[in-house]
């Protein structure tokens, strides 16, 4: 009886560990799912901390390229306090290799508009690269997404 409670514990703990320990492919889902939570809090410094120090940022909402810390900071500056929210749709996860993973797909932004909450439909890819051992965001392509026609 001891041999098979042995047996049904190092079978729970194998099948639990793949899932405490994801690969690539889950790792930088997280970075990805972390950046919509932070954003939704309304923190500019926990956004630009999943950034790599590097990273570029095509936002919707600026005409030129955010390249580095000091830019992505800027950009995100004006979202302190303003209830504005970002909900992840679908998305999909791609494996470049170990050290690489492209996040992809679309997410809704809300926010107060004119003093009416606004929903703005977005699609958006993320590289999302590791680098000494930390998940960053390399690159963050933001756009309006193309609701279907009714």
């Amino acid at each position: 009886m001891k041999s098979l409670a042995q047996i049904l514990c190092f079978w729970i703990v194998s099948l639990a560990a793949p899932i405490a320990f994801g690969g690539p492919v889950e790792e930088a889902s997280v970075v990805v799912d972390h950046w919509s939570a932070a954003y939704t809090s309304n923190d500019p410094e926990a956004v630009v901390r999943d950034y790599a120090p590097d990273a570029i940022l095509l936002g919707t909402v600026s005409s030129v390229m955010s390249v580095g810390t000091e830019a992505i900071r800027q950009y995100f500056s004006r979202l302190k306090g303003t209830g504005n929210k970002n909900t992840l749709g679908d998305k999909r996860t791609i494996f470049v290799s170990d050290n690489a993973v492209l996040v992809t797909g679309f997410y809704e932004f809300s926010g107060m508009q004119d003093g009416k909450l606004t929903a703005r439909p977005s699609s958006f890819t993320m590289p999302v690269t590791k680098r000494d051992g930390e998940w960053l965001i390399a690159h963050h392509h933001l756009s309006p997404h193309v609701q279907p026609a009714k």
